[in-house]
């Protein structure tokens, strides 16, 4: 395995997909509450969401695809294909996600989840570029998880069945790709926002950010800044 730096090379002919729930109180970010509430967290997942899918849509590659549990709101910008959401699991809503982006635009995908709103266009762009060389880019969450997928060609007997939101669920992942003889590329460590604490530590590095603005009005984060 490889590490890909976060400059990354350009990202022509690569497509990103951003998996996620339409951020409805109760139904999202449920870990946040307490201290916030079911409402306060659904608006911070909202703002996350929106940095996620304005970071992808930084990057300059082709196509960036919006893979969705419910109905798109105001938090959607511009420029974004929705698909829905299948399977049961979250291991079969990853591979198919993946595989009905790829049978939308037959190019290599990068997927990443909503709960990393401190990602750039940089590291995006790096990870897509990535797939040109490597036949998969992995993004270790320090939760034990990961942030992020890329894969050149879909490969969803890699994926279902794979624990999911467990401590060992990037091991296991890691170890499906291997195991399928992909030759993956590793992009640096993130923290995924789950709880109070992982909010506050991801608002103070992206400070710009609109979740820091939304995570300071519920005054989660003092002297955060507002959105450039």
């Amino acid at each position: 395995m490889k590490i890909v730096s976060s400059s990354g090379s350009g990202a022509v002919g690569a497509q990103i997909v951003v998996i996620a729930k339409e951020p409805v109180a109760g139904r999202v970010k449920t870990r946040l509450t307490p201290p916030f509430t079911p409402a306060e967290a659904a608006g911070l997942a909202a703002a996350a969401l929106e940095d996620t899918l304005r970071a992808a849509l930084g990057t300059g590659v082709r196509h960036t695809v919006l893979a969705l549990e419910g109905l798109p709101g105001s938090w959607l910008p511009p420029g974004c294909v929705v698909i829905p959401q299948r399977g049961a699991g979250l291991d079969e809503r990853i591979a198919w996600a993946m595989a009905d982006a790829h049978r939308l635009h037959p190019l290599p995908t990068v997927l990443v989840g909503m709960d990393t709103p401190q990602v750039t266009p940089a590291l995006l762009r790096g990870a897509a570029g990535a797939l040109a060389r490597h036949d998969a880019v992995y993004g270790p969450a320090a939760d034990g998880g990961f942030w992020l997928l890329g894969l050149r060609r879909p490969a969803p007997s890699a994926l279902i069945g794979a624990p999911m939101s467990r401590p060992d669920t990037g091991q296991a992942v890691l170890a499906r790709l291997r195991a399928a003889g992909l030759d993956v590329a590793m992009l640096p460590e993130l923290t995924d926002v789950d709880t109070a604490a992982d909010a506050a530590t991801v608002a103070a590095e992206a400070p710009h950010s609109r979740f820091a603005a939304s995570l300071a009005a519920v005054g989660g984060l003092a002297g955060a800044v507002a959105p450039r």
